[in-house]
């Protein structure tokens, strides 16, 4: 099978020459270069796709920076397009790593970057080289049209977004110079389109949740198999984890989040617009029933309150062996203010057992393993994020991306939105600097289950609006008055 050939098998289109297909459109082409380009963190490998961003941007007259971190093969992409230097820059950033695969549970290739039923399926589809395609094919699209600008647009290509040392953090005390600017775009908010195929919604996000990891080690006294004791560790961590399973946490609504549900409200059909509205309301009994319908979505359901979510479990070392401990770690996503205190009383009293002992883990998602330093490193740039303030409303790119769209998207309503995951965004809001976060693309929620899951898909249609109205934005801010 020759790599320069094309092939149409059971409803897949191979790719490679394939994506040069004169029917795929550009921004399509791009996202399978850089889904093949495997980049799955840990270790990431981003250098690989740097050397690859560099041959599509460098000819087009782009100033390329490529910053290397202390690991081998990890690095970060710059491209700055300049303009005339009376406006400081636009940023726009993208992270490159993507998380692992169950492959067993794929039905194409991960990272083939295959084209199937008018989307493009691989990891990083959503999450978020589709970003990342969307933003460099719009910015790319600037340079070859010859736009003139009053600012400079750079496009980051980031390491280490999805848990490691190297980071956008690493990057602002290393480079800061070159990604220094007036207002970024990053990922965050969604466009979502109903069940009838229409885009309802446009969120932009204007802040992130935090993230706390917490460590729940249950003690008992280790012992042959053949001699099983009451005190056994895993029972023990077991019924405190059945009693986490029934427990959720109370509803938290920033400002941001109820102008989200209120947005709701106005393009939902009853009853939900009722429901959305009760959300909102001053009447306990109202909101608790709201929050039991609503809450049947898992992504309204982890924008209003701290989310808790099991992630890994560690007990025993042989079969014949009660083992004397176990342990499992939390992972919160907590509305901006919750503390690492909080939480860890908060499942003290949930779980009610005094043979359980809860301390912060590592804040890493990563198999790096780190020196108490490093830890103490990451757990005050968690605890950095958590307090950072929202990007305001009354900005020009927000205003921009805002009307730009209601004009892509005419079916859709635009709201400010509280992002229920992180962001590498923390480098540009700590220093005061309005960040926006958007996945530049509608989809619908068969799509957004897939992120971080199996199957993971964007449809192509959905890149090319994407590209119209990032396109469209950075022309409003950047291009040069005539």
């Amino acid at each position: 099978m020759g790599c320069q050939a094309r092939f149409l098998v059971g409803g897949f289109l191979l790719v490679g020459a394939l994506a040069q297909a004169a029917d795929v459109p550009d921004v399509a082409k791009l996202l399978v270069d850089v889904i093949r380009i495997n980049t799955t963190n840990a270790p990431g490998n981003e250098d690989k796709l740097a050397q690859f961003l560099k041959t599509k941007f460098a000819p087009l007259g782009f100033e390329i920076d490529i910053i290397q971190t202390p690991q081998a093969g990890k690095s970060h992409f710059i491209a700055r397009l300049r303009g005339n230097g009376k406006k400081k820059p636009v940023l726009l950033a993208a992270h490159s790593d993507v998380v692992g695969v169950e492959r067993e549970k794929w039905t194409v290739e991960p990272f083939d970057g295959v084209i199937k039923d008018g989307s493009v399926y691989g990891r990083g589809a959503i999450d978020f080289k589709g970003g990342l395609a969307v933003f460099a094919q719009a910015i790319l699209n600037i340079a070859k049209n010859k736009i003139k600008l009053d600012r400079d647009i750079i496009f980051l290509s980031e390491a280490d977004e999805e848990g490691g040392l190297y980071n956008t953090t690493w990057l602002a005390n290393k480079a800061w110079d070159k990604i220094d600017c007036e207002f970024s775009l990053n990922e965050g908010g969604w466009i979502i389109k109903g069940k009838d195929g229409k885009t309802s919604y446009v969120s932009i996000s204007t802040a992130d949740k935090g993230g706390v990891s917490l460590t729940l080690t249950a003690k008992g006294t280790s012992t042959h198999s053949s001699m099983p004791r009451p005190d056994n560790a895993i029972y023990t961590l077991g019924r405190a984890l059945t009693k986490l399973s029934a427990y959720d946490t109370k509803v938290k609504l920033t400002p941001e989040t109820r102008m989200f549900f209120s947005t709701l409200a106005e393009v939902s059909p009853e009853p939900m617009k009722t429901t959305f509205r009760d959300l909102l309301s001053d009447d306990p009994k109202k909101v608790a029933l709201a929050d039991k319908i609503i809450s049947e979505d898992t992504l309204l359901h982890a924008i209003m309150r701290d989310t808790i979510a099991p992630v890994l479990m560690n007990a025993g070392f042989r079969g014949n062996v009660i083992p004397g401990s176990a342990e499992v770690t939390l992972n919160f996503r907590t509305i901006p203010g919750t503390t690492t205190e909080e939480l860890i009383d908060e499942i003290k009293g949930v779980v009610e057992d005094p043979r359980i002992s809860i301390e912060p883990a590592s804040p890493t998602t990563s198999n790096v393993v780190l020196t108490p330093e490093q830890k103490q490193q990451m757990a005050a740039y968690q605890k950095m994020r958590a307090s950072l303030k929202p990007s305001p409303l009354d900005n020009e790119l927000y205003k921009a991306l805002v009307k730009h769209a209601l004009a892509v998207y005419p079916t859709a309503k635009v709201t400010p939105y509280l992002f229920q995951a992180g962001t590498d965004s923390s480098a540009w809001r700590s220093r005061g600097i309005p960040v926006y976060g958007i996945y530049p693309y509608p989809i619908d929620h068969e799509d957004l289950k897939r992120m971080h899951g199996n199957d993971e898909r964007v449809p192509i249609a959905s890149l090319e609006t994407g590209v119209d109205l990032i396109y469209k934005t950075l022309l409003d801010v950047a291009a040069a008055l005539r």
